[in-house]
């Protein structure tokens, strides 16, 4: 580590330490050296939101409030099919009607307590588009906590729903809930677009040169990573919160895929459809025309 690192905050998720693992240990050619701190996505969005760090893993529901000052890198990000934000509910609760893990509406959830990891995330945005138009008189309060504590609270009935993101997919049967809604599923079926959950950012300040350096560095990163994934496990179990490895890999194979090595085309007009939409429903700000172009 030296003065001239880029100081960059990512989550401990399995798909950011595995995209930054050869970028972050020195094995990127030529790439600009790395001073990383891990932090979670509500964290990382008021970060973005102070101008703190030089690149950031942040939602893309953020970025209407911080693209003046950072510019939206295509590549290094989280978007995809089939890997939306969940709604899940006690089984055998109150919420939603009985039956297997498959959605159910959201007439359930008028009035409801529903925790979210952050309001300020894509998967609370597209929450609240998809209550806009499936929950009658809107939900309750709104609580927010920490991602990897949704579950259990919702479990523990001190709230009545949860919308988790990430690993959650795969283990919220062991917590006894059921899916009571798909956010993804909701958005690809109205839209026929992929899923933009998490972007990464950097400081227009740094200039177009270092921009450019930094985002052929992470694409090598990615490229890395999966021509070689064993190299990748020791980061990624160290910062897994005890995660089991077979959840992991899952985990990675959802949520780093083409998108992640580049926006493209599909890529792109996600992002603008979702924060277009978002911001014609009043819930974010409009971007400028030239908001997402890089550099």
């Amino acid at each position: 580590m030296t003065g001239d690192d880029l100081k960059i905050a990512y989550s401990p998720c399995p798909n950011d330490t595995f995209v930054f693992d050869a970028l972050a240990h020195g094995r990127v050619p030529g790439a600009p050296g790395l001073d990383v701190t891990f932090a979670d996505i509500d964290i990382t969005n008021g970060m973005a939101e102070r101008g703190e760090f030089d690149v950031l893993k942040v939602s893309y529901a953020v970025l209407p409030y911080v693209l003046d000052e950072y510019a939206l890198l295509p590549c290094g990000g989280a978007l995809g099919r089939g890997c939306g934000p969940l709604v899940l509910t006690r089984e055998g609760g109150s919420v939603g009607s009985a039956g297997d893990s498959d959605a159910v509406g959201g007439a359930g959830l008028t009035g409801r307590t529903v925790a979210v990891p952050s309001e300020r995330s894509t998967a609370y945005l597209l929450f609240r588009l998809w209550a806009a138009e499936q929950v009658p008189g809107g939900v309750g309060e709104i609580v927010v906590m920490p991602f990897h504590e949704i579950m259990p609270a919702v479990r523990d009935g001190k709230v009545d729903a949860g919308l988790v993101i990430h690993e959650a997919r795969f283990t919220y049967r062991d917590y006894g809930l059921r899916k009571l809604a798909d956010m993804g599923e909701h958005w690809e079926s109205t839209t026929g677009l992929p899923i933009p959950l998490g972007a990464i950012i950097a400081k227009r300040a740094l200039g177009t040169r270092a921009l450019t350096r930094l985002a052929d560095s992470i694409r090598a990163s990615v490229r890395a990573a999966w021509d070689a994934p064993e190299v990748s496990r020791p980061y990624v179990m160290e910062h897994a919160q005890e995660m089991d490895p077979s959840v992991a890999d899952q985990h990675i194979g959802l949520y780093v895929n083409e998108f992640t090595a580049d926006l493209g085309e599909n890529g792109y007009a996600a992002v603008r459809g979702l924060l277009t939409r978002a911001a014609a429903e009043g819930l974010l700000p409009p971007l400028g025309p030239d908001a997402l172009a890089f550099p």
